[in-house]
């Protein structure tokens, strides 16, 4: 059996949500069905996929942040460490959202998955490729550690969201311009929590 990782996928984040709607078959998908949806060997796009819903307004569910942190969490872990595949606890994979909300969430995603889609191409690309790659996501962990505080300021969630969006997106499509937006978005999570806290 091959234990290498795979090979980063060229995809589009429009290509991602497409496929997260491939996943819904009835009234709630779950957390196994997106990933086996999306390739549990794809982790960039696993890394992109709880970082776009928490952007949308899904992020107003209670515990939707901490369970999008849970998983970001799990899936930044597992790339530092070259697993193949992902792994996730069987509760976690159990945990689903009503497809409804779901379909809402991609939709309001669609505009501005769009004009990402037409500006990102390959640049910088020594920040999305090792080492430096492993500092962008270990800069993703330690966000997503403080993500469940952040429930109660909805905005510094969406920031710390924003952030892990576009670190996913500079990984998935190696635009390390996009790379550096997210560390610039840390520092605004960083300014606007000093803020609140």
């Amino acid at each position: 059996m091959d234990d290498r990782p795979a090979a980063p996928e060229s995809l589009t984040v429009n290509a991602v949500l497409d496929r997260l709607v491939a996943s819904i078959q009835g009234e709630r998908v779950s957390v196994s069905e997106i990933v086996a949806g999306l390739g549990e060997r794809s982790f960039a796009p696993l890394l992109l996929l709880p970082a776009l819903i928490l952007v949308s307004p899904v992020s107003s569910i209670p515990g939707m942040p901490t369970m999008g942190a849970l998983i970001m969490a799990l899936v930044s872990a597992q790339m530092l460490v070259g697993r193949s595949s992902l792994w996730l606890p069987r509760r976690l994979a159990r945990r689903s959202i009503a497809a409804d909300r779901m379909c809402r969430a991609v939709k309001w995603l669609r505009r501005p998955a769009g004009w990402i889609d037409r500006h990102v191409r390959p640049r910088l690309v020594h920040l999305a490729r090792r080492p430096l790659s492993h500092v962008a996501l270990l800069t993703c962990l330690g966000v997503t550690l403080v993500m469940p505080l952040m429930e109660f300021v909805p905005m510094l969630a969406t920031v710390a969201a924003t952030a892990i969006t576009l670190f996913a997106i500079g990984l998935m499509t190696l635009d390390g311009a996009y790379i550096i937006a997210g560390y610039a978005f840390v520092g605004v999570g960083v300014a606007l929590a000093g803020v609140f806290f």
